[in-house]
């Protein structure tokens, strides 16, 4: 749309508030509304300001004055709201300079596909990322100077089979058994329609969903796969897809969360990252013949993301619980290989058809709490990083690697098992990420400090609940 057709489209629409977003750097959606009388053309060039320094990783207060420009694409309408709401996503300017805000990750994403053009090697990127979820009945959480806490909750928890029933919460048995929840038909599922919900909220906004069922887990782990589309585009929807999901879990009365790990000894929750690149209409990935029908470019691009996923973990799973999550067993993606069909290796070349429109990687490691800009946007720059140097990803391991004899297994690289030493590696390895300014050494440093000091230096100075029950009688 171009502004003019934003504003009939308001019009036809009903909208009375126009409601703009933009994303923090950790990656959460961020927005406030203005009147349905406040959106002119102007509006779209000359921005409208907010505070930056009340943004996780923006601004200082000396320099908080910053602008939104509205991206008049991304025109819908809000399907939750009671009052009709258009929905806008911003990018970020400085109002003094007028240029591009470099801590904006959709500035980011942006300059990453420029930067795709710019050497020649393709002119289109697509992702699909398929982001994983469990919905709980309730989630109770807190942490003091003498006690700490969590405690979630649900109907289909497996844990509830032995509760006793009452008149008013009946048990009717139905819990899926841990690590058996994938696929089981309703009543055993028992959100079918409430991801069905989900699914209609996401098409009204635009979002083409391919597929959606329970996952593994036990209480309601569940998964919705998008259409893949080029990488702005998605880590929009990615967004939205949050959105969606959540906003229609709280009309049911239920909550969705997209913690890597928020239960113990069952599946965790990831965001398997299918990709690959195009010129002129044609899929760079694809090779009749070879390999899993794999280009040696694709080999190159595989390469690149190999070699630098520790430093990559910094930023597709960014998170503390990204580690709980990222351990032997349970489906975890942590061997640093590739493979066809394979779920243990990090990347796995899905072989459910033949086509070359179908032909593409599946980055398995990262998971929903990434900001999607930015780590499509690594993802995208550790590939063509892979494709420049023509780094070899050595042979495809086709085994069971978590069955492997030892002497074979202590060959096979894994992901570093917390988020304190991927930030180092990310610290020591980033130069594939400066290349055409796409992320600079400020959005790097600024990124690692923010990390350091409100994530793994908060997690590592609490009382964890089992060392009560390690030390407690020492």
């Amino acid at each position: 749309m171009t502004p003019k057709e934003v504003l009939k489209f308001a019009k036809e629409k009903g909208a009375q508030f126009v409601d703009l977003r933009f994303i923090d750097l950790p990656g959460l959606w961020q927005h406030f509304s203005i009147p349905i009388s406040e959106l002119s053309e102007d509006l779209f060039s000359e921005g409208i300001g907010f505070d930056g320094s009340s943004i996780r990783g923006f601004q200082t207060i000396d320099e908080s004055d910053m602008l939104l420009f509205p991206d008049p694409a991304t025109a819908v309408m809000d399907p939750f709201t009671r009052v009709p709401t258009l929905v806008l996503i911003c990018n970020v300017k400085d109002p003094v300079t007028g240029e591009s805000y470099s801590r904006d990750p959709r500035y980011i994403a942006q300059k990453a596909e420029a930067y795709l053009k710019k050497t020649g090697i393709a002119d289109t990127a697509f992702f699909g990322p398929e982001l994983e979820f469990f919905c709980f009945d309730s989630v109770r959480f807190a942490q003091s100077a003498q006690e700490g806490f969590y405690h979630v909750d649900s109907e289909a928890g497996r844990w509830n089979s032995g509760r006793e029933g009452t008149p008013e919460r009946p048990n009717l048995g139905y819990q899926p058994r841990h690590k058996q929840g994938y696929f089981p038909v309703p009543p055993m599922d028992q959100f079918q329609d409430l991801r069905s919900e989900i699914v209609l909220a996401m098409q009204e906004v635009g979002i083409r969903v391919e597929v959606h069922h329970h996952e593994v887990a036990t209480a309601g782990q569940a998964e919705i796969d998008m259409r893949f589309d080029t990488l702005t585009t998605m880590a929009d929807r990615v967004l939205w897809y949050k959105y969606c999901a959540k906003n229609t879990a709280r009309r049911a009365g239920k909550t969705v969360t997209f913690m890597p790990k928020p239960l113990f000894e069952d599946n965790g929750s990831g965001m398997h990252t299918h990709q690959s690149i195009w010129k002129d209409g044609k899929n760079l990935f694809y090779k009749k013949g070879g390999y899993a029908d794999l280009s040696d470019l694709a080999k190159n691009y595989i390469g690149g993301i190999l070699k630098h996923a520790p430093a990559l973990c910094a930023l597709i799973a960014p998170s503390t619980n990204s580690y709980r999550r990222l351990v032997p067993g349970y489906e975890a993606p942590i061997n640093l290989a590739y493979s066809q069909r394979n779920r243990s290796a990090a990347i796995r070349i899905p072989m459910y058809s033949s086509a070359e429109k179908a032909k593409r990687i599946e980055f398995r490691t990262p998971d929903p709490t990434c900001n999607p800009y930015l780590s499509f946007s690594a993802c995208l720059m550790a590939g063509l990083d892979g494709v420049a140097n023509k780094i070899d990803p050595g042979e495809p391991l086709d085994k069971d690697l978590y069955e492997l004899p030892a002497e074979e297994a202590k060959l096979v690289k894994q992901i570093p098992g917390s988020l304190d030493v991927v930030l180092d590696a990310l610290e020591a390895d980033h130069d594939f990420l400066l290349k055409g300014d796409v992320f600079t050494k400020d959005v790097i440093e600024n990124w690692i400090t923010y990390k350091r000091k409100f994530e793994v230096d908060a997690i590592r100075l609490r009382p964890h609940p089992w060392e009560f029950a390690l030390y407690f009688d020492i």
